[in-house]
């Protein structure tokens, strides 16, 4: 007689880790040794992506990098062992469709997916569904991802699910009644930070399905870092932020204003996708290299800490039924 795996989650408090924003992905890894195993990093080759694809090759895993435009990408990883380059763009279903299939027809086990490609305070536009594009590429995309690579996540008896998210979540919770503004004005910011929230939640409910097969899930905010995400920024935008240089220049680093580099922007993600301090946890939302704790009433809107709804197991169930419904995919 089969005996049920009671699923436990992990507390939502600091380790802690002994890490901290000053970490970089490098060292955030912890000493592990990756040989043998298989990373999947979409984004994988610009910005922070890029880095948490180095770090996790250089520790000796193979990592595929699907991207929209292969080509361009061939050179960003030339210089990184054991990378394999593939085509795949999230606002495309059957494109996600066509990877994953390539992928699971190697026969190969699935150790490491991070999901850290997005996109950031976009205009309104819409996918061929219809669907709202910061919501369908930094959520839904990679729910159907995972979804279709769920087969070999659980092959490798250990697996890890990264979910890049942002402080931004808490600019807003998912609209569960209209997450694609169609019936409500649209604003590029609080729609940025609903499709946030929802990585969250994503990585929430996938734990808590995944725990028996032994698949973990977390959510991470990198930090504050200037990369290509901030394309649809205007310069008065980035000046705002302290982002901005005195000769007008889009700075890597302003220490000042809170920002990282791109090494310590990364280091949650490979923190979360492969140091043993998180062997036997999951669910969690993290940042600066350890499990966050919760915000205080008084802190800032874009100030450390989560907040309920974005890890709210309630919510993250039926956000999962109706990214379900809206892609036509499911787990098993």
């Amino acid at each position: 007689m089969e005996t049920a795996i009671q699923y436990t989650r992990t507390p939502q408090e600091p380790i802690p880790s002994g890490f901290g924003s000053d970490t970089t992905a490098a060292e955030a890894l912890g000493g592990r040794d990756l040989s043998g195993k298989i990373a999947i990093v979409t984004g994988g080759y610009s910005g922070l992506g890029l880095e948490t694809a180095r770090v996790l090759a250089e520790a000796g895993a193979t990592v595929i990098v699907p991207a929209r435009t292969p080509d361009k990408a061939r050179a960003a990883v030339a210089a990184i062992p054991r990378v394999e380059l593939e085509a795949m763009d999230l606002l495309d279903p059957a494109s996600i469709d066509a990877f994953a299939e390539r992928f699971l027809a190697t026969g190969r086990p699935l150790d490491i997916l991070v999901n850290s490609a997005g996109i950031m305070a976009a205009p309104l536009t819409r996918d061929a569904r219809g669907y709202e594009s910061q919501f369908a590429v930094n959520h839904l995309g990679h729910f159907q991802l995972t979804a279709r690579l769920w087969p070999a996540l659980k092959q490798a008896g250990g697996a890890r699910v990264v979910s890049v998210s942002s402080r931004a979540l808490r600019f807003a919770g998912v609209n569960l009644e209209d997450p694609n503004y169609e019936h409500r004005e649209y604003e590029k910011w609080q729609a940025y930070g609903q499709s946030k929230t929802a990585n969250v939640l994503f990585a929430v409910e996938l734990d808590r399905i995944g725990y028996a097969h032994g698949v973990r899930a977390f959510a991470v905010h990198p930090g504050t870092i200037v990369t290509d995400l901030s394309r649809h920024l205007s310069d008065d935008e980035m000046r705002a932020m302290g982002a901005l240089d005195e000769q007008g220049r889009r700075v890597a680093v302003n220490k000042d204003a809170g920002f990282k580099s791109v090494a310590e922007g990364a280091a949650t993600s490979v923190w979360c996708a492969a140091n043993a301090q998180l062997d036997g946890r999951g669910g969690v939302y993290c940042e600066d290299v350890d499990i966050a704790a919760f915000a205080g009433p008084d802190s800032p809107s874009f100030g450390p800490g989560v907040v309920q709804w974005a890890i709210d197991p309630v919510i993250a169930r039926r956000l999962w039924a109706l990214s379900e419904d809206m892609t036509g995919v499911t787990f098993e």
